[in-house]
């Protein structure tokens, strides 16, 4: 009784000073601060590493510095994605037991030119493979962490159903495989990312992709299917310094990439990297957004999508779109028929990124058609 009491009083007269306008943490001292101060930081050991953590009040780990030397990992000429990298569509057949292999690897390669940086790769590439199976599927997905990784690694599926995505069974050392098994009852377009804390600064320095699952009934039919995903990249140096970049946690934490790239890095999709397709065609893009903040207006500059699946819903249809919202770990599926001839480009219509890295190029080789684009 006398404890019940007790806490009722100081309940009552807390709330009493906090209507008078009394701060417990902090008196005013009549002076307004002009500037928030920056993130303190604070050493943390977590049984796994130990280092300085930026100041956090989220679940787990927060952002920590890294101090790794790039000289210790593999120096990989290109980690960029190639956009026609499509597995065939798997809606012709049975459900039946699928298997996938992915091996989580840090790596040294161009982020921009003259400009290294550490990516975390699946399979060596930004973004990872695309898997692809069907409604009804048996998905056996087995996770390999390269023995020279500094961290821990996981994958976390969205097209999982259970907790965390199976991330919590797939946290993986350095050197050390594991394997889960899902059944996939959702179609749809999904990302998959590392899930490991500090689960954004996983993700950003490259552990994502797409898992596609096929409806039972099938896609329209279409001549080619490509994959692109947008993806941030934080470093300490400003955008277009050149020499090796080391990541930047708090850039991270206020949301502030200096980079804003599709498939991995700065003109990934251009020159003979770019997305080619002939005149006539009707092409499908899987396009996903690894985030970790921004979200993605995909446009292409002088083409309308014919059909749109927003936010990968399968069952849900918009067409004639010019422009479509895709969030952070989220996708989006587009469909459009290449009428004209010429190249196109592929961006985020938050324009200002594109002098950022969030472009790429459609080169659609024909004949230009003067009916539809002809100067006067």
């Amino acid at each position: 009784m006398t404890r019940s009491f007790h806490s009722g009083s100081i309940l009552l007269v807390s709330l009493f000073l906090i209507f008078c306008g009394i701060n417990f943490l902090h008196a005013d001292s009549g002076v307004a601060p002009s500037h928030p101060a920056p993130h303190p930081v604070m050493a943390v050991t977590d049984g796994e590493h130990s280092g300085d953590h930026l100041k956090a009040v989220g679940p787990g780990e927060a952002p920590h510095l890294l101090s790794a030397d790039p000289a210790r990992f593999q120096q990989v000429s290109d980690i960029a994605k190639n956009a026609s990298e499509v597995p065939p569509p798997a809606s012709h057949r049975s459900p039946k037991k699928v298997r996938f292999h992915l091996e989580a690897q840090e790596v040294v390669a161009p982020l921009a030119e003259k400009t290294p940086y550490i990516f975390w790769t699946f399979n060596r590439t930004v973004p990872g493979p695309l898997l692809r199976a069907r409604v009804g599927d048996t998905v056996e997905l087995t996770l390999k962490n390269h023995p020279t990784s500094t961290h821990d690694h996981s994958i976390d599926l969205h097209a999982v159903t259970g907790p965390g995505g199976g991330a919590q069974m797939m946290r993986v050392k350095p050197g050390k495989t594991k394997t889960i098994t899902f059944k996939a009852i959702h179609p749809g377009v999904f990302v998959y990312h590392c899930a490991t804390p500090n689960v954004p600064t996983h993700i950003t320095n490259g552990l994502y992709g797409l898992i596609v699952i096929d409806p039972a009934e099938g896609w329209r039919a279409v001549d080619r299917e490509f994959y692109v995903m947008q993806g941030e990249v934080y470093t300490e140096g400003e955008v277009g310094q050149q020499g090796f970049q080391p990541f930047s946690p708090r850039k991270m934490m206020d949301e502030r990439p200096e980079y804003i790239v599709l498939n991995g890095r700065v003109k990934a999709l251009t020159g003979a990297r770019a997305l080619q397709a002939k005149q006539g065609e009707t092409i499908r893009i899987f396009f996903g957004n690894g985030g970790v903040s921004r979200i993605s207006s995909f446009h292409i500059i002088g083409e309308i999508f014919d059909r749109v699946h927003p936010e990968a819903a399968l069952n849900h249809v918009l067409t004639s779109v010019q422009t479509t919202l895709v969030p952070a770990g989220g996708a989006t599926v587009v469909e459009l028929t290449l009428e004209n001839s010429g190249d196109y480009i592929l961006l985020d219509h938050a324009i200002s990124r594109i002098d950022r890295g969030a472009y790429g190029i459609l080169h659609v080789q024909g004949t230009p058609v003067p009916d539809l684009l002809s100067p006067r």
